[in-house]
């Protein structure tokens, strides 16, 4: 009998553990569907906020070789026109998850309403972008600010509700223990590491914005650690992302505690096949270790 990989996280059930990171092919329905179709689990659009916004100008992306460095700005095209995009993802059966990202509760609020009206599955507060002023990880390490704004989405939905932490916090285990006191149904940890790059012949910024954000390889012990303390200190579910490239990746983090993982930078590099490599290394994974189901395992490593 082959393993069986299907998960439910907070609710949210999927075929299998992996799922879009948001930023990454989450801009239309015809993007999103393509990578459904290409094997995710769940996808996780763009951060979406109320008023569309342009984002910064380029370069935005710098390859570093060990991992991508990022200032995109959150560009969108706001609320209204997206969830356009998402009523005509879901017709085509996709499970889609909402980041959105804003600098009130009421602005949260707002945009998680319109998304599960929009039919979204799922909502993922964006808490922890490292390089736009007065949103992401400017409110995200506000512990009594995070409390309010997952008390204030929770209030007013009722499909489960993750939050996305940073890791550019002095306890990230202390900041998700306060998201989940204010009733969040999930974490998703990490978001990028801020970083910057200089190009020393000209000693320009390699970003437009100078500061970004670090993904990729770089960054998986990062994330591989905030994924093992924080599902060690919560009761609910964590979402590990953060430089999973291939079925080893995958697996560690599922061993670390996560119960779902996130794929962004991978698909940069090996492209949206790498959704499929990863199920199946994880079949042969649970073949080869006796596991009948994905949740045999996950946590695994708590033990020692």
């Amino acid at each position: 009998m082959e393993p069986v990989l299907k998960v439910n996280v907070a609710g949210l059930e999927i075929s299998n553990p992996t799922m879009l990171a948001a930023g990454v092919l989450g801009i239309s329905h015809s993007s999103l569907e393509r990578v459904y179709q290409a094997g995710a689990g769940a996808v996780v659009t763009k951060s979406i906020g109320i008023n569309p916004r342009k984002g910064y100008p380029n370069p935005t992306i710098v390859h570093l070789g060990f991992g991508l460095l990022n200032a995109m700005g959150l560009p969108n095209s706001g609320i209204d026109e997206y969830c356009k995009e998402v009523i005509l993802a879901k017709e085509h059966g996709v499970k889609v998850v909402a980041s959105i990202f804003g600098s009130l509760p009421s602005d949260f609020q707002t945009l998680a309403s319109k998304m599960e009206s929009s039919g979204a599955d799922a909502i993922e507060l964006n808490l922890s972008c490292p390089h736009v002023k007065g949103v992401g990880m400017q409110i995200g390490h506000d512990p009594e600010f995070i409390h309010t704004i997952v008390s204030a989405v929770k209030s007013v939905v009722k499909i489960p509700v993750f939050t996305k932490l940073t890791p550019n916090v002095t306890n990230i285990v202390d900041i998700a223990k306060v998201a989940e006191n204010a009733g969040v149904d999930a974490i998703t940890a990490i978001n990028t590491v801020r970083a910057m790059a200089i190009d020393i012949e000209t000693g320009r910024p390699l970003l437009a914005n100078k500061i970004g954000g670090l993904s990729g390889q770089a960054i998986q012990p990062i994330a591989l650690r905030c994924v093992y303390e924080i599902s060690k200190s919560v009761d609910v579910p964590v979402i590990g992302v953060g430089g999973i490239l291939n079925w080893r990746d995958a697996v560690a983090f599922l061993l670390a505690g996560a119960s779902a993982i996130q794929l962004g930078t991978a698909i940069a590099i090996r492209g949206l096949n790498v959704f499929h490599e990863i199920n199946e290394g994880l079949k042969k994974y649970m073949s080869k270790k006796g596991y009948k189901n994905v949740n045999e395992f996950i946590g695994f490593s708590h033990k020692y």
